[in-house]
């Protein structure tokens, strides 16, 4: 999502050459039908993590749970091979985005064979989110308004610091609200406008308060995969590459890590960011429903009693995330008061908050692998010659069992998710008992995460009705 729109790119909700698509990996699964009830189904799901928590409470060991998210191997010094990479990457970055820019504009306008749509959404949005929480994240050296904002005069103003993050929590919000109310998926020329504007407006927030400050807190994109990049086994750290088991970097208490890619050193998050990591869970399965049959005839119906289509929407996915957020918190009070315990309910929930990045990146595998594996040939063709138009775009039709694999990537993500609870609390409670009990609400919550997103890869999709 380096050209991304931000203002919208972060978000593919289903159109364009995204269409059908933005959850392919949704629609795959449920083409055939189950040969099971759904409700048996969906109910399997839950059960699994129900289960997988109960099997991660009998292990009690401390030092054994220690050493399993602290296991790490430092790789060979490359300090050189690293800063060349990452002036290839920033170079990288800098041409995506002028490319991006000038064939959204002057390019077919064709979503499949324009070179901005499929960069921005196939490239970026599916192809880059998932290198950054399988390998490690690249963006902080790929990203081209860093890249310019850092070479000119900068930090004028001073950020407020009790913002936090919220601007990025409001402002990964509103690229939903401006992608599922505009055709930018399917329109280049609105699409490289959109990115242009959003560049004009990023490099300037950059300028005026500082460009760690702004990347750090207030630039979505950013937060985005700064936040995927910590369930990456790879990171730097003090100038060295360091290998751990994937998602163990969520455990403990060092943040999120910084833009420069290292890791950070404040020591704990904050509620912007529970509310961040809840919104990178919710936007996904917000993604999910309003691409199937079901949430199609739910909007239609609203709108039938005549709500405009984009209030619907829009009043949809704030109230979603409400309900998640609120879901999450609650299970954070419920946590403090049956442990009765000196550590407050906003320290539990921040605490526990890493954990849904499991979730989110479990999530974002299902939804986007197919996607991205269909689009790779129409991806390499405009990569290849970005200036001509692919004689012939091809995109892969990728056999039934592909889809049914977003059921591992659900669980699988979940699964990860309660270990790393369950290795948190274990930090925070000298109690065994203490640390076993306080995981059960979190768990509970993670469970209804689970059967909502494993009922939804169970539903037909559909073209979202009303939206351009």
């Amino acid at each position: 999502m380096s050209l991304c729109l931000a203002v919208v790119g972060l978000l593919l909700l289903a159109r364009g050459v995204a269409a059908s698509n933005a959850a392919v990996g949704l629609g795959q699964a449920s083409r055939d039908p189950l040969s099971v009830p759904r409700w048996l189904y969906v109910a399997t799901g839950g059960v699994t993590i129900g289960a997988s928590a109960l099997l991660a409470s009998f292990v009690t060991d401390r030092r054994f749970v220690l050493s399993i998210h602290r296991r790490q191997e430092t790789l060979p010094d490359a300090e050189t091979a690293y800063c060349v990479a990452a002036g290839a990457l920033k170079l990288l970055g800098l041409v995506l985005l002028a490319l991006v820019v000038y064939r959204g504009l002057v390019g077919p306008q064709i979503p499949t064979v324009n070179l901005a749509v499929v960069v921005v959404f196939a490239g970026m949005r599916a192809g880059l989110t998932m290198f950054a929480y399988l390998v490690g994240n690249p963006w902080p050296a790929l990203n081209p308004w860093r890249t310019v904002a850092e070479r000119l005069p900068n930090g004028f103003l001073d950020y407020p610091e009790r913002f936090g993050r919220w601007p990025a929590v409001a402002g990964l919000l509103a690229l939903v609200w401006v992608e599922t109310t505009t055709p930018v998926t399917n329109d280049p020329e609105l699409l490289a406008a959109a990115v242009a504007a959003y560049s004009v407006l990023t490099v300037a927030g950059a300028l005026a308060v500082g460009v760690d400050d702004w990347f750090r807190n207030v630039d979505p994109v950013s937060v985005f995969f700064a936040f995927y990049g910590r369930a990456a086994p790879v990171s730097r750290a003090d100038g060295r590459l360091r290998l751990r088991l994937p998602g163990m970097r969520l455990v403990g208490d060092d943040g999120y890590g910084d833009e420069s890619g290292s890791e950070s050193a404040d020591p704990t998050w904050g509620m912007d960011d529970v509310a961040f990591a809840v919104a990178l869970v919710w936007e996904l399965t917000y993604s999910g429903f309003v691409t199937t049959a079901q949430g199609g005839a739910f909007v239609r119906a609203l709108v039938g009693v005549g709500l405009p289509a984009v209030v619907v929407y829009g009043g949809l996915f704030l109230a979603g995330f409400a309900a998640f957020y609120g879901a999450y918190v609650l299970a954070a009070r419920v946590s403090a008061d049956r442990l009765r315990t000196y550590r407050e309910a906003r320290e539990l929930a921040v605490r526990f908050a890493p954990a849904l990045l499991a979730i989110a990146a479990g999530y974002h595998l299902a939804h986007y692998l197919a996607f991205f594996v269909s689009l790779s040939p129409s991806l390499l063709a405009v990569l290849a010659s970005p200036l001509s138009v692919p004689p012939n775009p091809l995109v892969l039709t990728l056999p039934a069992w592909v889809g049914a694999l977003n059921i591992g990537f659900v669980l699988g993500g979940h699964l990860l998710a309660i270990w790393v609870a369950h290795s948190t609390a274990y930090r925070l409670f000298p109690s065994r008992l203490q640390a076993i009990e306080s995981q059960y609400p979190f768990v509970f919550v993670m469970m209804a995460y689970t059967a909502i997103s494993l009922w939804l890869i169970s539903l037909p999709t559909a073209s979202p009705p009303f939206l351009p």
